[in-house]
């Protein structure tokens, strides 16, 4: 369902009618959930957004997001759990293992089928047609993938385990879990249990011969077909598997025992001492600790890691920054009534010293690259004019006609042959031209008929273009042009006061530029430590517009301008930034 990308129509914060009947919900749908599990799941005072979507094939979609990660999906009013909720609830949903190699077509789109599943010992799960379930890899109990039973269990040994056993809706690597903080599965050991109890079941075989004939089979031809898949793992038995550290988990560093709170505290720490290192100077003094925070490290995070302080034991910028200044790395004051700000840095400290800023390996660059996202690329933006049907008389000689798309200087090449061609030059003045009835009717109003027989080139040149029909070409990076009419809108900047008298910083035609206003938000979000919602635009079809709270335009302009590399021409409300000293 996620394979493709998928369009936000809405990003809202969750009311508490809402967030109650959630809770309700989530009990309904998963009863072996506790209390208190449905309270960290569903948070009563956290952040908790509700993103309506439609996925590429059109499913209208609603995600519930909380702490930056969709924890639940809702599709035709069923709730469904992702890979982020399942991999703190494990034995959320019954589970099915298949083999790794087999994860890279679950997240291309495709549904598992029965041969690629792996027989434990202890039987398949138990489920009907229909029932909600989870996929594992081999050796990790941590679920890469949700889907629905094509078929009861029975019907699965019933089969020999040929045909489609499950109908995938979400996985891991797919773009509903690259919406959240991208992280890994964890190693979770896989559970040993014992054979379960199949008395019962013995005697409904023993009823039906077809069916212990078919479980006879299944039982012979299971060591044929685990052989096989063994082959396409590198000839590996299913001992050796469960000891490949690249088959048990897809965390990139399972040997690593910090916590993931401990690893947090140390990219904190690292992207704190490489940013004043490298970029804080003793000119940038006093420095806001927000704009440290948003344009300085965040800037220093390694690739492929997210900086999240409130992932950290210190949770807040400012517990972090006095920790710093117990350490007398740096001073920090508050200069205006809330507002903190860096008013000293000791760049003698040992630990600035001795910082190393680690240079990734070639080999970890590359999968870096390739996997990672494509980074944003502005669009190459020409104004282009349009011949309409009054002015088709003075281009058909150059060989166009009405509805032919030309650039400026292509239009200044063809007037200029025209008059040159027709002898219109005026004899006693070079500067000026004579109009001929060609010229009079396209580019003269109606009382100027009879009154104006001649126009200096600069106006001539300058009225012909009013007169044509203006267009724009917008050409992204190995995408064929697209032509429209009229004048690209900017990306508009506002800032607007609300009820409770807080400004808002609203930014509108972001998707024009081929910037996904989600994406944007997401990231402002974090640069500002401040809360970012995405609505639609009011008065604009299918168009969506950020909010961030807060003046945050100083913000913006180093995203539009330093990062996207975006012409300020097409950035309108830029001179609404806070002024220096000034609060926002």
């Amino acid at each position: 369902m996620f394979a493709k990308a998928f369009r936000v129509k809405s990003n809202t914060a969750i009311k508490g009618s809402d967030r109650r009947k959630l809770r309700a919900d989530v009990m309904a749908a998963f009863p072996t959930l506790g209390t208190d599990q449905v309270s960290v799941l569903v948070p009563g005072k956290e952040e908790l957004n509700i993103v309506k979507l439609y996925a590429h094939r059109g499913d209208a979609v609603t995600v519930y997001v909380s702490g930056g990660n969709p924890i639940l999906f809702e599709v035709e009013k069923n709730l469904y759990p992702t890979v982020y909720t399942l991999w703190s609830y494990p034995d959320l949903l019954p589970a099915f293992t298949t083999w790794p190699p087999v994860l890279e077509k679950l997240v291309g789109g495709a549904d598992l089928m029965l041969p690629g599943l792996v027989v434990p010992p202890a039987g398949l799960p138990q489920v009907q047609k229909g029932d909600l379930c989870a996929i594992a890899l081999l050796g990790n109990r941590a679920p890469v993938a949700v889907g629905v039973a094509a078929m009861s269990t029975a019907e699965m040994l019933t089969s020999g385990l040929k045909g489609r056993g499950f109908s995938v809706l979400h996985t891991y690597q797919d773009h509903l879990w690259r919406s959240g903080d991208k992280s890994s599965p964890p190693s979770l050991a896989p559970l040993a249990l014992d054979p379960p109890d199949l008395s019962e079941e013995k005697e409904s075989v023993q009823a039906d011969p077809a069916l212990q004939g078919d479980l006879r089979r299944l039982t012979l031809e299971g060591e044929e077909e685990n052989g096989e898949v063994q082959r396409m793992c590198g000839e590996k038995s299913l001992s050796e598997a469960s000891e490949d550290p690249s088959v048990r988990g897809l965390n990139p560093d399972p040997t690593d025992s910090k916590t993931l709170q401990e690893q947090m505290d140390e990219l904190v720490q690292r992207c704190f001492l490489h940013a004043l290192k490298c970029q804080v100077r003793k000119a940038d003094l006093p420095l806001l600790t927000s704009t440290f925070l948003g344009s300085h490290m965040l800037s220093c995070c390694p690739e492929g890691r997210q900086l999240d302080i409130k992932k950290s034991s210190y949770k807040k910028l400012s517990k972090f920054l006095q920790h710093m200044q117990q350490e007398q790395i740096i001073q920090v004051k508050e200069l205006s009534k809330g507002v903190e700000s860096i008013v000293a840095v000791d760049w003698k400290h040992p630990r600035i010293t001795s910082f190393v800023i680690a240079e990734p390996s070639p080999t970890s660059q590359t999968i870096q690259e390739g996997s990672r996202e494509q980074p944003y690329h502005p669009p190459d933006i020409k104004s282009l004019y349009c011949v309409p049907a009054s002015m088709t008389l003075l281009f058909q000689e150059s060989g166009h006609k009405k509805g032919s798309i030309l650039e400026g200087s292509e239009v200044r090449t063809i007037i200029i042959n025209y008059v040159k061609r027709n002898d219109l030059v005026d004899a006693d003045n070079k500067n000026l031209v004579k109009l001929d009835p060609i010229l009079c009717d396209c580019i003269l109003e109606k009382n100027e008929q009879h009154t104006v027989m001649k126009l200096p080139w600069d106006s001539l040149l300058t009225r012909c273009l009013e007169k044509l029909q203006p267009v724009y070409q917008v050409t992204f990076p190995g995408q064929e042009p697209i032509v429209k009419k009229g004048r690209i809108c900017p990306i508009d900047i506002t800032l607007a006061q609300r009820a409770s008298n807080k400004k808002v910083t609203v930014v509108r035609n972001l998707e024009a530029y081929g910037l996904d206003p989600c994406s944007v938000a997401a990231i402002l979000q974090q640069r500002c430590q401040a809360s970012a919602t995405v609505t639609p635009a009011p008065g604009a079809k299918d168009s969506l517009q950020v909010q961030i709270q807060g003046n945050q335009v100083h913000h913006l302009s180093r995203l539009l301008l330093e990062e996207y590399q975006l012409p300020r021409k097409h950035i309108q409300g830029l001179e609404k930034a806070p002024k220096p000293g000034k609060k926002k």
